[in-house]
């Protein structure tokens, strides 16, 4: 008698854990999380009915005040204008092109102590064209203009410059705009 009450109690609570166990994995889920058409690195999770993703891959500045446990994301206007000496450009051909990048910036919030342009492959290998530092009490209307810089088109697909930022007091650039130049066959 006392085996049959043994077995179904390890039964029962054999059965209760993975009933617990099945619950918890039906309200936490790892998710994909795709943002302007790319993937975020590490994905997210749905919890809850709630979907989590990373902060720094919603292409603003992140900042985090632990004293008020707050995280604030400020997106700034920037407009992305490629020039080929005194031509706007959007499509190029494969090989080497000199170009130089305008960015207008305009209602950034909050203070920002360097700023980069950056130029990433259809492999996602990321060359940087150039970086600056800032003025303390930066504004929040400017604009920023790169250095002629020669890169090479080696193939054709889709390339991205990217404007970044690194808030005052921050240790990382945060990407705030995007503009993509298709290169083509010649």
């Amino acid at each position: 008698m006392k085996w049959r009450r043994t077995l179904a109690l390890v039964l029962v609570f054999s059965l209760a854990g993975s009933g617990s166990m099945l619950f918890a994995d039906s309200i936490t889920e790892k998710i994909r999380v795709v943002v302007n058409g790319n993937d975020v690195s590490g994905g997210g999770y749905y919890i809850n009915g709630t979907t989590y993703a990373p902060v720094r891959e919603l292409s603003g500045l992140a900042s985090w005040d632990a004293t008020s446990k707050k995280v604030t994301v400020t997106k700034p206007n920037v407009h992305i204008t490629l020039f080929k000496g005194d031509t706007v450009f959007g499509n190029v051909n494969v090989g080497k092109l000199k170009f130089h990048v305008l960015s207008q910036v305009d209602s950034l919030e909050g203070n920002i102590s360097e700023v980069k342009v950056a130029i990433t492959d259809p492999s996602g290998n990321t060359k940087n064209i150039q970086t600056e530092k800032m003025g303390s009490g930066s504004n929040d209307n400017f604009w920023f203009k790169t250095n002629d810089f020669t890169y090479d088109f080696k193939k054709k697909g889709k390339y991205k410059v990217g404007f970044y930022m690194k808030p005052s007091g921050g240790n990382s650039f945060f990407l705030v705009s995007e503009k993509v130049i298709t290169a083509l066959d010649s």
